[in-house]
């Protein structure tokens, strides 16, 4: 039986009719491309200044005949209630609803029409086909967080059943845990693992320093994708030579779903069917293939959220092979997280403190801006820009949560800042560690 379509199919979300339609955009010839993204574009725009008013009132709308008159979308633009936001033919029961992971330190709630996320998993399923990776039959092994609380806890783990999903908490990574990894690769049939980067890092260098290469203890391993983090080339050596399958890059955000896949020559294969991408200077100009510059990112189905011209943070740059059909992503610099080394021996990602954030992430609006710090081994520092002071109640909240993902005993502080310091790029780090 088909697990992850009956999911999807369970929860209405149309997934044949998204497939279908993604067969119909990949069937567009090349010189029939440029019209399709425009009618896309134009059709997605006339739909928010329709039924948006948070949209119409952020475009300030009089018509337009040049994609360039677009404004752009930053996450701070974003950080209003959520029922302010929503198209007004959606509500939250009618939509997708989910949260960002705050990587940026700009948190905020979206919202996709169930059809725009149905066509989100059909790009990912057509992807993971290129190396013979079917998310109905695959059996993965998840390096990925978990809700420690009762009921998201229990809703996890059944969505990872139905999705034939196997995870393996990262939330501590001692040699401990990871060799208790180990006796789950010997005893299961994994075709694949999915998960952090930093995550699988530390499991490859575990490896290495056992002598062993996982494919030898279970034989069935295909590939190995990492995502949400930054993957350097020596990194992807360890990992290839420590797992011994090759390793693929997959770029992707939960607001706009899968952005770019690398494929079997190296290339990061950019996804133009479903989202428009482009690569803008500093005072927003559209730069040509080969120039560097911030991602920008269009979906051109969403129609419960406006995500036009969204800037999410990311710089890139694509490749002069291009094409508006095949754009390549030939650069992208972001989303290096480093790893929290705890007095008991714990080691924790960076990307561990997305679970800490969840508790950050109110609908109001508050939390403009956070970032968090390790100063010592026992000591955390929480920096954060809002519009009020963080409560006693608020903080209690955090300082629970941190307990629970991260680690009893620390000492952490609080400090609100007008503005936080950026790296020389304009990226805003969540974690960084100045433990040497």
């Amino acid at each position: 039986m088909d697990w992850f379509k009956l999911s999807l199919q369970l929860n209405k979300f149309p997934i044949k009719r998204a497939q279908k339609t993604l067969e119909i955009i990949q069937a567009i010839p090349e010189e029939e491309y440029a019209a399709y993204q425009r009618k896309r574009r134009n059709s997605i725009i006339d739909y928010h200044i329709q039924h948006n008013s948070f949209y119409r009132e952020f475009f300030i709308w009089d018509g337009f005949d040049d994609w360039k008159n677009v404004p752009i979308m930053k996450k701070a633009d974003l950080q209003h209630p959520l029922r302010e936001r929503l198209s007004s033919t959606y509500n939250t029961k009618t939509a997708y609803i989910g949260k960002t992971s705050g990587s940026s330190g700009h948190p905020f709630i979206f919202a996709k029409n169930r059809f725009a996320h149905a066509l989100s998993w059909a790009g990912f399923q057509d992807r993971y086909k290129w190396y013979d990776i079917d998310l109905n039959k695959s059996l993965q092994a998840r390096f990925y967080g978990i809700p420690l609380d009762f009921y998201g806890n229990i809703q996890e783990r059944l969505k990872d059943r139905i999705s034939l999903r196997r995870r393996f908490n990262i939330f501590d990574l001692s040699e401990k845990k990871m060799e208790a990894f180990l006796k789950r690769f010997r005893s299961s049939n994994f075709d694949y693992l999915n998960g952090y980067t930093s995550a699988i890092v530390l499991f490859a260098r575990f490896l290495k320093d056992k002598g062993i290469v996982l494919k030898e203890l279970c034989p069935s391993l295909k590939i190995c994708i990492v995502t949400s983090e930054r993957l350097f080339e020596k990194d992807k050596e360890l990992i290839e030579n420590s797992l011994g399958v090759p390793v693929i890059n997959e770029y992707g955000a939960s607001e706009v779903g899968l952005i770019a896949f690398e494929d079997a020559h190296n290339h990061w294969i950019v996804n133009s069917e479903d989202l428009y991408i482009e690569i803008l200077d500093e005072n927003d100009n559209i730069l040509p293939y080969g120039e560097e510059g911030r991602v920008v990112i269009t979906s051109l189905f969403n129609k419960a959220h406006p995500m036009i011209r969204y800037d999410i943070g990311d710089t890139g740059c694509l490749s002069k092979e291009s094409t508006l059909k095949k754009p390549i992503l030939e650069k992208l610099i972001g989303r290096t997280n480093d790893i929290a080394r705890l007095p008991d021996g714990k080691v924790v990602p960076g990307l561990t403190f997305y679970y800490v954030t969840k508790t950050v992430i109110e609908d109001s609006g508050n939390i403009k801006e956070f970032v968090i710090i390790q100063t010592e081994i026992d000591s955390f520092k929480i920096e954060y820009v809002s519009e009020n002071e963080l409560s006693e109640e608020q903080k209690n909240k955090i300082l629970a949560a941190i307990g629970t993902y991260v680690g009893k005993n620390l000492n952490i502080t609080f400090k609100r800042k007008n503005i936080l310091k950026r790296s020389p790029s304009g990226k805003l780090k969540q974690f960084t560690s100045l433990l040497k």
